[in-house]
């Protein structure tokens, strides 16, 4: 890796890491409603993942899609950090026009294909965009973000059957974080090592890795995605990582103690690739405050500034983007009963 690419990395991560803190604060000023599930501590998974797939390129990046806790994947694959923060402070320049909110970012410009409420619903649809960019003969891929706790849904072993048995060009992306909202992973699964269920019930490779650690993900994402890309064929990987907060902005992490904690703090992936950037006489300390400053400002003087500044939706346009019983799909303006 070049040394540009982890300097660049680590701003990134740490990019994550504030946006994600300044939501947190939002949310406690009631700028941001609704539910609000932040990515702090998983950074290395999106980012590292992300870096080795297709992105940038508009409609020809990697079809990207994931459930609930979003932000940050929509950000890596493309989607303006500005417009994401609007669509928290649900306003119209939002990705999602200010409907969406915090669990449905979506911006099919940069083929982010939404991040989803229900658990287990991005499994089916992920399979329909590889299944997709299969027909079309282009050699996107689609990329699957998922929790550990979503894969007891029916829909995931489903997709795993379809996904095999079909051939599709998709990656499945495990972010297991140990935890189900508040149920850990020993308490509901009966195979708590997730890379374990796919292999030999599903015929489909798969592999497990340290997700907290970014040069591990950005060499095994690679191999995955290479994989996937070459082969036509899907692939599993488990990265295992944990978030520091708690599932939502109402759970007080009592299911947790503070041992556990501290022992995966110690493996925060932006602290100790900061500290091997050091090492290596790429970065001072100095400079990662600065790095700090600089992004703190960016946030807050430009994206907190446009989403606050950012005009409502219009109350009269409230069913502009619904379809059902519309008489009219080119439907510019309000129903009219």
């Amino acid at each position: 890796m070049k040394d540009a690419d982890k300097k660049r990395l680590l701003r990134e991560m740490i990019f994550f890491r504030r946006f994600e803190d300044r939501c947190f604060e939002a949310y406690m000023e009631r700028k941001i409603g609704g539910f609000l599930h932040l990515y702090s501590g998983q950074e290395a998974v999106a980012t590292g993942v992300l870096d080795m797939a297709r992105t940038g390129q508009g409609e020809k990046n990697d079809y990207v899609i994931t459930g609930y806790r979003d932000h940050i994947h929509a950000i890596k694959t493309g989607a303006p950090a500005r417009e994401v923060m609007a669509e928290l402070f649900g306003k119209e320049t939002g990705s999602s026009k200010g409907r969406g909110g915090s669990m449905h970012i979506f911006d099919a410009s940069q083929n982010f294909m939404g991040g989803y409420a229900l658990v287990g619903q991005p499994f089916p649809l992920a399979a329909g965009l590889a299944m997709g960019a299969k027909h079309k003969g282009t050699d996107q891929i689609a990329i699957c973000f998922l929790g550990d706790g979503a894969n007891n849904q029916g829909t995931f072993h489903e997709t795993l059957n379809m996904a095999s048995v079909w051939n599709l060009p998709v990656l499945f992306v495990c972010e297991n974080n140990g935890y189900a909202i508040g149920t850990h992973i020993d308490r509901s699964t009966a195979q708590p090592e997730q890379y374990k269920r796919v292999d030999t019930a599903y015929n489909i490779k798969s592999s497990q890795h340290d997700g907290m650690n970014i040069e591990t993900v950005l060499k095994e994402a690679k191999k995955a995605i290479d994989y996937v890309r070459k082969e036509q064929k899907p692939y599993f990987i488990e990265f295992m990582t944990y978030r520091f907060r708690g599932h939502s902005m109402s759970d007080a992490k009592g299911y947790r103690t503070r041992d556990e904690e501290l022992e995966w703090e110690q493996r925060d992936p932006i602290k100790n690739f900061s500290k091997n950037l050091i090492k290596e006489g790429l970065i001072t300390e100095q400079d990662i405050k600065a790095m700090e400053k600089e992004i703190d400002d960016e946030i807050e003087n430009d994206i907190i500034k446009f989403a606050e500044e950012s005009p409502e939706p219009k109350v009269e346009e409230l069913t502009r983007y619904v379809l059902d019983d519309n008489p009219d799909p080119r439907w510019v303006g309000p129903l009219q009963k």
